[in-house]
């Protein structure tokens, strides 16, 4: 696991690190004072009607506090929220990085494409991005509707089979930033989570170029691979350059895993990953994650091999 990481933010949407989160921030304490004022009016009248009940008729209670006062403020509200609401369908900059993010239960695949640079890759479960560019997202689902939310950074978008979704996010702040499934998905929706890790250009670029290369080489002896290969885990995973993937085949794909000992976590940020966490994850999927499609290890492949598949994962960076 790359230790070198940034500082690492909480979950909040509050908390503001890209440059469409600023009017997100400015909407919420906007829409919290609206509806303190509305409080604070009723509050006011009420405590008014206690000492003057007998002066003002109850119709004109309930035409000022009852319709008035709460209207014009949530009109007022609406207004401003709409003059704040970003575009629907944003236009990317010519130098935008594009990132396809496909929603699966319960993981992400990520693809990213620079066109600058003209890399192609595809990792899973974890995002990293260049502070200070625009990062066009194109999000889509396999299965059934999820939605994709990095509270910190800007708003959410709904993943829905069969649609292309865009949205234009442009991190500020360099760090390690958690995102989230924000529509119930099922059973394991809960633990459907997202590294999103911001560093500089030039920390991207070289992260870039190396998944955009094979596993390494020297992999290649591996016994983890052999045990790989020979109980079928290739038959969901790919291993760019060490292993014969899945295309073709008619079981459901599962994350990309040619550099999976490089990430930040396991699982969709269910466990760090480290190589005990490794060899806990290819051992006892459903008794961590129950539900997803991975079959656990244990009762099927004998200890010794089990060990040998998580460490030759661990090793792939």
């Amino acid at each position: 696991m790359n230790t070198s990481i940034p500082q690492a933010y909480p979950q909040s949407s509050l908390q503001m690190g890209g440059e469409q989160s600023g009017p997100f921030v400015e909407l919420t304490l906007v829409m919290v004072a609206g509806a303190s004022l509305i409080l604070l009016g009723i509050m006011a009248l009420l405590a008014f009607s206690f000492s003057h009940h007998d002066r003002i008729h109850a119709r004109l209670w309930l035409i000022g506090g009852g319709v008035l006062l709460p209207v014009g403020v949530l009109i007022a509200l609406f207004l401003y929220s709409e003059s704040v609401r970003p575009a629907w369908k944003p236009i990317p900059p010519p130098d935008a990085l594009v990132v396809t993010v496909q929603g699966r239960m319960w993981w992400w695949e990520v693809s990213y494409h620079d066109a600058a640079s003209g890399q192609r890759f595809v990792t899973a479960n974890e995002i990293r991005l260049p502070r200070g560019r625009p990062v066009y997202f194109a999000l889509t689902s396999q299965d059934v509707l999820h939605s994709f939310w990095i509270p910190a950074l800007g708003g959410k978008m709904d993943m829905v089979p069969g649609r292309i979704e865009h949205l234009l996010l442009t991190p500020t702040v360099e760090g390690l930033w958690r995102g989230q499934c924000a529509e119930f998905c099922g059973t394991q929706h809960g633990l459907m989570a997202l590294d999103v890790l911001v560093t500089s250009e030039h920390q991207f670029a070289s992260w870039a170029q190396a998944q955009a290369q094979p596993a390494p080489a020297a992999s290649l002896d591996h016994p983890g691979r052999s045990a790989f290969l020979r109980h079928r885990c290739n038959a969901c995973h790919d291993v760019r350059g060490l292993a014969e993937g899945s295309q073709g085949s008619s079981a459901p794909r599962g994350p990309d895993l040619t550099h999976v000992g490089g990430r930040l976590s396991l699982g969709a940020a269910t466990l760090p990953n480290t190589p005990r966490d490794m060899q806990r994850w290819v051992n006892h999927t459903q008794e961590i994650k129950p539900g997803a499609r991975m079959p656990s290890g244990e009762g099927r492949i004998p200890h010794s091999e089990l060990e040998d598949i998580a460490a030759w994962l661990s090793s792939l960076r």
